[in-house]
């Protein structure tokens, strides 16, 4: 191996372009893609040592991949984590958290504004299991406490939320969580390391969409768990292997490429959408702006402070109108004029995109459901990528001001 080892104390910055696993005898510069279902072994007593565990080595790339694991160390080295497991999606990831930190007779205390698709599986499909969930205003650390039940084991937040970019004091709820024996989990996925580092701030666990901002291009799909060794690695790592939810030696390679320029891209993201809220804020035919770089979003000090002073890339606002049918018609209407941002539900592109979070993704939450996490039908979210501003506020014009 042509390796260097790394000194400590490195920025996040330095680890997202160096920390890896070492270079092959080769000596590659870029990072290898093993595209491999399994690894040839010497001999047989190798072979035994390796399947056994222990001897380290790869075997079968559901088990692990050095691409992989290249990704992992990354991601764990900017969160600051002890180590992450790598899964075929975000969802998958919190799918992972779930099925090993909990059995039936448990309880989960989530927030009641999140992704339509996290409140789905957390609040309909591990019903099914025999787990108990029970969803609370976001910002309301109260709430949070008075939901805890003697069987509550999971605390599960995402911060800043999707769409309406609220906020939960991460310190409040690990006080809460620990309080009671329960584990803290945070999706970081709209925030990533560059904006904030939960367990920094007590988190146990740190769960990832990759599809987003990680890899920034909108090409693959993946997810990580991130935290201790004990939890992830030796509890939730053995469960993926066995489960099969692990994520392709591509879509890590791909990811880790994105690692590399995560930062440079977070932060111009954050800058151009923090100029277009504000900019949004003062146009006639928009209601409401929500996003936490702006000082009139109820959670802004908080977002400074642990967001490392930004408000990240994501904003919604609505637009006006009088009753659902109308503010649906005016969201679409604006949505439908853009000729430059896509319409996708994926985020964290460096390509702009809009959305109907609605009909999209809140689409499947109960008319109750979206009202109580106050998503309403004039709605309108845009994940800020890398195009000029002044490009994406004619492209907004083009609907706004034919309203």
């Amino acid at each position: 191996m042509t390796h260097q080892s790394l000194p400590a104390g490195l920025h996040p910055e330095t680890l997202a372009v160096r920390q890896a696993q070492p270079r092959s005898h080769w000596g590659e510069h870029c990072e290898a893609l093993f595209m491999t279902s399994s690894f040839v072994q010497p001999d047989c007593a190798t072979a035994a040592a390796r399947f056994a565990n222990p001897q380290e080595g790869f075997t079968y790339s559901r088990t692990g991949n050095p691409t992989v694991a290249s990704f992992e160390e990354r991601l764990a080295a900017m969160e600051g984590t002890e180590c992450a497991v790598a899964t075929s999606t975000g969802m998958s990831a919190i799918l992972l958290v779930a099925l090993t930190a909990l059995k039936a007779g448990d309880h989960i205390v989530a927030s009641q504004s999140m992704f339509g698709s996290t409140m789905r599986l957390l609040g309909t499909e591990m019903a099914r299991f025999g787990i108990e969930s029970t969803f609370v205003p976001q910002t309301d650390a109260q709430a949070w406490a008075a939901a805890i039940r003697p069987n509550t084991k999971l605390l599960f937040a995402e911060t800043p939320t999707n769409p309406l970019t609220d906020l939960c004091d991460i310190q409040a709820l690990a006080d809460i969580a620990h309080h009671h024996g329960a584990l803290l989990v945070v999706d970081n996925s709209f925030a990533t390391p560059v904006l904030q580092r939960p367990v920094e701030f007590g988190a146990d666990i740190v769960v990832h969409s990759g599809t987003k901002f990680l890899d920034g291009q909108g090409r693959i799909m993946i997810g990580a768990v991130c935290g201790t060794t004990a939890l992830v690695d030796k509890v939730m790592g053995t469960f993926l292997r066995s489960g099969g939810l692990n994520a392709a030696s591509y879509n890590a390679w791909t990811a880790m490429k994105g690692l590399e320029t995560l930062a440079l891209r977070v932060k111009a993201q954050s800058a151009s959408a923090l100029t277009l809220a504000a900019w949004l804020q003062d146009h006639p035919k928009v209601a409401r702006v929500y996003y936490p770089g702006l000082q009139s979003h109820p959670q802004h000090a908080l977002a400074m402070r642990q967001q490392n002073g930004m408000g990240g890339a994501v904003l919604a606002f609505d637009v006006v109108g009088q009753g659902a049918e109308q503010l649906r018609r005016n969201a679409f209407h604006v949505i439908d004029s853009t000729q430059v941002c896509s319409i996708t539900a994926n985020l964290g592109d460096v390509k702009t995109t809009i959305v109907h979070p609605p009909t999209t993704s809140h689409g499947r939450l109960t008319e109750e459901q979206r009202q109580a996490a106050g998503i309403q039908q004039g709605l309108i979210r845009i994940s800020v990528g890398l195009e000029h501003l002044d490009d994406l506020k004619a492209d907004l014009l083009r609907g706004l001001d034919s309203l």
